[in-house]
């Protein structure tokens, strides 16, 4: 190994959080990394950490998290990035690869309401509640279930948005519980909510590991930190993404489990903003071909839209 490695992050309290894990696993796999100065961590500040007054749709989507990061891989300033799958864009800039995905956290979304309300689950949450979410996929499932909630733009890290809701800005908001338990957050009161009601993004739950396609230490370094189930069901859930030509103006979400028989099960669906209208299907396949199921997945639902779905 050429050392030391340098990991660049985002400076979240959850992306150093997510870093803190990646290191310790690769000193797990490789005790040198334990020295002092092995492993160092750059804090690089992105677009998407800098704008948090608007919707990522109108400024750009998901990969202001990751652009700034990548060309800090580019320029050779970092040998590895750590993010989150689910804030990956569905192609990566070329020369760079995610090269090792870790076993996935639970990528189930919780409901998290004010202390003075008691909510098990969206049924609970009283009519007319005001929910932040700056997530169209969330406010697209909400608004399908409950078309009576009032839905308040909320970014911002997850103590932001506790905060917020704690504040009154909203009576309620939705998280990912993998950032929450990460982040070792034990909110009193959190509901989790099954995929049934609220379907994952892609990727949630997944941690990334991207780094230059040319560098074959790195990537010998990396290579322990794999977990192949967790890989399949990502890339069955890009390939998804891939085929709708996904975007953060596109509400989608798309979860890959284990069939328990030695498959994957791909639950995955499209909906329009205003929860008006959803269209989702399952599929099923071996998980040596994850990607084919996640593009038949996101064929179907294509055809299932029509041509007008995705237009601008």
């Amino acid at each position: 190994m050429r050392l030391p490695i340098t990991v660049g992050t985002r400076g979240s309290p959850l992306a150093i959080a997510q870093t803190r894990h990646v290191c310790g696993l690769l000193v797990a796999a490789h005790p040198a990394l334990a020295e002092d100065g092995a492993l160092v961590t750059e804090v690089i500040v992105t677009s998407g950490d800098r704008f948090t007054d608007r919707p990522l749709a109108d400024i750009g989507g998901k990969g202001l998290f990751t652009k700034e990061i990548e060309e800090a891989l580019l320029d050779g300033r970092i040998d590895l990035a750590v993010h989150s799958m689910k804030d990956v864009p569905t192609w990566l800039p070329g020369g760079l690869e995610i090269a090792a995905i870790p076993a996935r956290e639970d990528p189930r979304d919780v409901l998290i309401a004010r202390a003075s309300q008691v909510c098990a689950g969206l049924a609970d949450l009283p009519a007319g509640a005001r929910v932040g979410t700056g997530s169209l996929r969330r406010q697209a499932q909400l608004l399908a279930r409950r078309p009576d909630l009032a839905i308040v733009p909320m970014r911002g890290n997850v103590g932001t948005r506790l905060r917020k809701v704690g504040e009154g800005a909203a009576d309620a908001t939705l998280l990912a519980l993998a950032g929450l338990r990460r982040l070792g957050e034990d909110v009193e009161g959190m509901a989790v909510l099954s995929p049934a009601d609220m379907l994952p993004a892609a990727g949630q739950g997944a941690l990334g590991i991207e780094c230059r396609s040319s560098d074959e230490r790195t990537k010998e370094t990396l290579a322990p930190l794999v977990h192949p189930p967790t890989a399949a069901a990502v890339a069955c859930e890009r390939a998804l993404l891939e085929a709708l030509d996904g975007s953060c103006r596109t509400p989608i979400a798309g979860l890959a489990v284990p069939d328990g028989n030695g498959g994957l099960l791909l639950d995955a669906l499209i909906a329009r903003p205003d929860g008006s209208a959803c269209h989702r299907i399952q599929r099923v396949g071996a998980a040596g071909d994850a990607e084919a199921v996640g593009r038949d997945a996101g064929a179907a639902l294509r055809a299932a839209g029509g041509p007008d779905w995705f237009a601008p």
